[in-house]
C-alpha cells in the first residue's frame, strides 16, 4: 500500500509501528460556528481512508480532536452573549450530527483540547527546560523556532521565506527573540478563559494542543496524522516541531486533503460561496456529497457547485436502478465478489487511495451486472451484484438505499403497485393511469420491466 507522504513529497509503502496495526491522528474542527462543506469534504476522506485500512486487514485506533478553547471561540461566545463552553457544546453537537448524515463514522477517541491542559503544560515546561521554548513574563511562553534545525521541513518553507512574510502570520510582539517563534501559552486576559500554569495563568496555543492529545492518546511514533492541506502550514510544522524539540518522535506519515471551490472559486464567506454542510446534505442528499468526494482525489481540489452535486446524484440513480431491477428479476447477490474486480479495485486504492478509479470499477461491475440482467444470466448477474455492494461498502456508500425510505410508506407504494397491476391485467387502464398519477404527485416513479414493475423515489 503506497500513498503519499507530505513530508517526504513522494509516494512511500505505508510502514506501521506495530505491524497489522494503524495509529492514526485526524485534526479535527474549531467548534465555533456551523460546520461547512470543506468539514464534510475532509470527515470523508479520512472515514473511507479508515474503512479501507480496516477493509484490508489493519486494526486501526481513529483519533479526532476538538478544539474548544481558542481565540475564534471567545470572540464568537462574546458576540453572542454566551459562554465558551455553551458555545462549542453547541457546534460540537451540529458538526457530529451532520457527519452521522453522511454515514461517517465517529472516532475511537475524541479528545477536548480542556482536558488536556495538564499535558499540555507538562510538554511546554519540557520544551523550556530544553531551550526550546521561553517565557515572556506578562505574555506567555513562546517557541523558539531557531533552536530546531528541522523546521519548515515538513512545508518545504526556507527561514527567509517565513521571516519575511512573518507579521501576516503571527502576532507582532518585539518580546520574542524571533518574528517567527509563536505562542505555547497565552497569558490570561480579564474574562477569557485560564487555567494556572507554572507561568501564571493563561491558556494553551492552539498548535501546542494537538501535539499533547496526538502523544498522550497514540504515543510516540504514531503512524499516520492527516487533515486538510490548510494545516501543513503553520498548524502541523509547529505540531511536529512541539514534539520533536521536546524529544518526542511524532508522526511516521503526513496525508493531507485539498480544499474545495464552489463554482470555480475557493469557498469562502466573502466571496458569499460559502456552504453550510447540512444545508447541502438536506438539498441533494447525504450520499451524492459523498460519491462527489470519492470522485475526486483526496489530494486533489474538488469542484462541490449544484452541477457536480447534481451529476454525483444521477451516478448515484445509477446504483440505485440496478438494485431494483435485480430485484424485479428475483436476482440476489451471490457469496462471493467477482476476483478480478475485486483486485482491481485494491490495485487502485493501494495506489494513493485512489478512489476516482476505484469507483470506475464498480460501475464497470453495475455495466455487466445490467448486461447480465438483460440477457437472464443469473449467475453472472448475482456475482456482479455481490461485487457492487460490497465494494461501494468499502467506501462507506449504501447500494439501493432512498434517503427518506419510510417501512409504512414503502409498504403503502408496494401495495399501490400491486392494484395497478391488477388493474392493467384487467384492463382497467383508467384506475391504472389514476394509480400512477397519485404515487407521481408523491415523487414516486415507476418503471415497467420485462420483470414486472418497479418503483423509486
Amino acid at each position: 500500500m503506497e500513498f503519499y507522504d507530505t513530508m517526504a513529497r513522494s509516494k512511500v509503502t505505508l510502514t506501521t509501528r506495530q505491524p497489522g496495526r494503524v495509529s492514526m491522528y485526524v485534526c479535527g474542527p474549531t467548534v465555533y460556528d456551523v460546520p461547512h462543506l470543506g468539514h464534510g469534504r475532509t470527515a470523508i476522506v479520512y472515514d473511507t481512508i479508515r474503512r479501507y485500512l480496516e477493509w484490508s486487514g489493519y486494526t486501526v485506533n481513529f483519533v479526532s480532536n476538538i478544539t474548544d478553547v481558542d481565540d475564534k471561540i471567545i470572540r464568537r461566545a462574546s458576540e453572542q452573549g454566551t459562554t465558551e463552553p455553551e458555545l462549542a457544546s453547541r457546534y460540537e453537537c451540529a458538526y457530529f450530527a451532520d457527519l452521522e448524515r453522511l454515514g461517517v463514522r465517529p472516532p475511537d477517541v475524541v479528545p477536548h483540547a480542556t482536558g488536556y491542559i495538564a499535558p499540555m503544560i507538562e510538554l511546554i515546561a519540557e520544551l523550556v527546560a530544553s531551550n526550546h521554548a521561553y517565557v515572556v513574563p506578562g505574555k506567555g511562553v513562546y517557541f523558539a523556532v531557531d533552536s530546531y534545525e528541522h523546521y519548515g521541513e515538513l512545508s518545504g518553507r526556507s527561514r527567509a521565506d517565513l521571516l519575511e512574510g512573518a507579521g501576516a502570520r503571527v502576532d507582532v510582539d518585539d518580546e520574542k527573540r524571533s518574528p517567527i517563534d509563536f505562542a505555547l501559552w497565552k497569558a490570561a486576559k480579564p474574562g477569557e478563559p485560564a487555567w494556572e500554569s507554572p507561568w501564571g495563568e493563561g491558556r494553551p496555543g492552539w498548535h501546542i494542543e494537538c501535539s499533547a492529545m496526538a502523544l498522550d492518546l497514540l504515543g510516540e511514533g504514531f503512524d499516520l496524522h492527516g487533515g486538510g492541506d490548510d494545516l501543513v502550514f503553520p498548524h502541523h510544522e509547529n505540531e511536529r516541531a512541539q514534539a520533536e524539540g521536546a524529544g518526542h518522535p511524532f508522526a511516521r506519515h503526513w496525508l493531507h486533503a485539498g480544499m474545495l471551490n464552489v463554482s470555480g472559486e475557493k469557498m469562502s464567506k466573502s466571496l458569499g460561496n460559502f456552504l453550510n454542510l447540512s444545508e447541502v446534505v438536506d438539498a441533494h442528499g447525504p450520499r451524492a456529497l459523498r460519491l462527489l468526494t470519492l470522485q475526486h482525489h483526496y489530494r486533489r481540489q474538488m469542484e462541490a457547485g449544484p452541477d457536480a452535486l447534481a451529476s454525483a446524484a444521477a451516478a448515484l440513480e445509477g446504483l440505485d436502478a440496478l438494485d431494483r431491477s435485480a430485484r424485479a428479476a428475483g436476482v440476489e447477490p451471490a457469496d462471493e465478489a467477482d476476483p478480478e474486480i475485486v483486485a482491481a479495485f485494491r490495485a487502485a486504492m493501494d495506489d494513493d487511495f485512489n478512489t476516482p478509479v476505484a469507483l470506475a470499477r464498480i460501475f464497470e461491475a453495475v455495466k455487466r451486472a445490467n448486461v447480465a440482467i438483460a440477457a437472464g444470466d443469473t449467475t453472472a448477474a448475482a456475482t456482479m451484484l455481490a461485487t457492487v455492494h460490497q465494494l461501494v461498502a468499502v467506501l462507506g456508500i449504501e447500494a439501493g438505499a432512498t434517503e427518506t425510505d419510510d417501512a409504512h410508506d414503502a409498504a403503502d407504494i408496494d401495495a399501490l403497485v400491486v392494484l395497478r397491476t391488477d388493474a392493467r391485467a384487467n384492463r382497467d387502464f383508467a384506475a391504472a393511469d389514476r394509480i400512477r398519477d397519485e404515487l407521481a404527485a408523491r415523487g414516486v416513479t415507476l418503471e415497467d420491466t420485462p420483470h414486472g414493475t418497479i418503483w423509486h423515489r
